[in-house]
């Protein structure tokens, strides 16, 4: 895939080496480098070579070559001490989703008890929703995967 940059995107600049980062792997598709903030250590990030804002602007070709190598680099980082126990692999699109860098990038954290410093919260909203309500919203996307 040719590269498409945008000069004023921070993670642009890393691919193309003006920024100096961490990388951990890199080949002609994607770039794998530690995010400075290190969550917990050996937090990476995984980000496609060329500019794309968010999830929703993948094709097949380019999700295909950025997802296919985010186990190995997972597999990596936790062979890489034995203190990790899990891993979240976080992708947030858009700024609702607290996305604030606006190319494209998964997080590996790694996780080494329930005692360190990343937290996920899942809200249980199951009393909100019927069958009738689920049935709606399962119709609603599975129309827009129909050909």
């Amino acid at each position: 895939m040719s590269e498409k940059l945008d000069a004023s995107c921070v993670f642009c600049k890393i691919i193309t080496g003006d920024i100096p980062s961490y990388t951990i792997y890199e080949d002609e598709n994607i770039k794998a480098f530690l995010d400075l903030s290190q969550a917990t250590p050996g937090h990476t990030l995984v980000v496609p070579k060329t500019h794309v804002p968010d999830i929703f602007a993948y094709d097949p070709q380019l999700a295909a070559q950025t997802f296919a190598k985010i186990p190995l680099i997972a597999q990596a980082i936790k062979a890489s001490n034995p203190n990790i126990i899990g891993m979240n692999i976080v992708n947030n699109n858009g700024a609702i989703a607290y996305q604030s860098v606006f190319h494209s990038h998964f997080h590996l954290i790694p996780r080494y008890s329930d005692k360190d410093d990343f937290k996920m919260i899942f809200g249980d909203n199951t009393k909100q929703y019927n069958e009738a309500k689920l049935q709606a919203i399962q119709a609603s996307i599975q129309t827009q995967l129909e050909d």
